[in-house]
């Protein structure tokens, strides 16, 4: 069965990123509609898969980072408007079966991702 999941590594602290919010979009021609809103738990995970079973689709979409807010909120040092806010992360399902875990490790300066298992 397949399923996409997520997590969210504070760098700077060297921790999983409790409180990041996280929103899933369906990119939909030129448009995109949100299919899901959700927060990291203390392990820096969401508490279920983003999308799994009849939910999960070949397609692509969009993960949406609020970043910013998780490093104002533990007082980082960072620039005021933060250079990192939003981070988005667009990618592409093509395995119906497949499992696509799309973390991100992330400081208020960089970011980075990779496909996980």
């Amino acid at each position: 069965m397949g399923r996409l999941s997520t997590h969210v590594l504070d760098t700077v602290n060297g921790k999983p990123a409790r409180g990041v919010a996280i929103e899933l979009f369906a990119i939909e021609g030129e448009g995109r509609r949100s299919v899901l809103r959700t927060v990291t738990n203390a392990d820096g995970r969401t508490d279920a898969p983003l999308m799994i079973g009849e939910a999960f689709r070949i397609g692509t979409y969009e993960l949406v980072f609020e970043i910013g807010a998780y490093f104002k909120a533990l007082g980082s040092a960072m620039a005021d408007p933060p250079f990192l806010d939003f981070v988005p992360i667009r990618f592409t399902i093509a395995e119906p079966d497949g499992h696509y875990h799309v973390p991100l490790l992330a400081s208020p300066w960089s970011y980075s991702t990779y496909r996980g298992s």
